[in-house]
């Protein structure tokens, strides 16, 4: 029977330690593995209706997302496993110095928050034009000919190709007639 020492000990966990930090990436396998057993779980567990499932069905998506996470977490786990290391952004252009820009934050958060309470009573393309509009004016934008006009055609676009191509219902508010 042997019996390590202290130093022995403490030498073989900061050696694991310093194995792990090398090889950071693999908490992003870890991750990516979890999502895709969440993701082929939750699609497993879906109750689906035979009669009212098309010939691909509501299934079919979540599995190929589930599956494609649990591909590459295991490619990059391999990747890393090799050697394989991720190389800082060479063209960021962002100054760590300067301060964040709450100004723009808390705008786009009244912004989302402005639509979610209004896609209700005024509909998704009101309320999506004055999303698109109002995130375009927070990021520093300032047509303000064109803003709304390239907003609403925006959220009419949206709401046609939710509405009509993908038969996801959005409501239409006050312009239900219309549309």
């Amino acid at each position: 029977m042997t019996t390590e020492s202290p130093e022995s000990a403490g030498a073989s966990g900061n050696t694991t330690r310093a194995w792990l930090r090398e090889r950071s990436e693999l908490g992003v396998c870890v991750l990516l593995f979890a999502l895709g057993v969440l993701v082929l779980t939750d699609a497993l567990t879906m109750d689906v209706d035979i009669a009212q499932r098309g010939p691909i069905g509501p299934r079919t998506v979540p599995f190929v997302v589930g599956a494609g996470l649990l591909l590459v977490g295991a490619l990059l786990a391999v990747d890393v496993l090799r050697g394989g290391r991720g190389e800082a952004e060479g063209g960021e252009d962002v100054d760590l110095d300067e301060p964040a820009d709450w100004r723009t934050v808390l705008l786009l958060t009244g912004v989302f928050l402005a639509a979610a309470v209004l896609i209700g009573p005024l509909g998704f393309p009101i309320a999506g034009a004055l999303l698109f509009w109002g995130a375009a004016y927070a990021l520093g934008s300032r047509h303000y000919g064109r803003d709304p006009l390239i907003a609403a055609g925006l959220s009419l676009f949206t709401y046609f190709v939710f509405d009509n191509l993908l038969g996801v219902p959005l409501p239409g508010g006050p312009l239900m007639g219309v549309l």
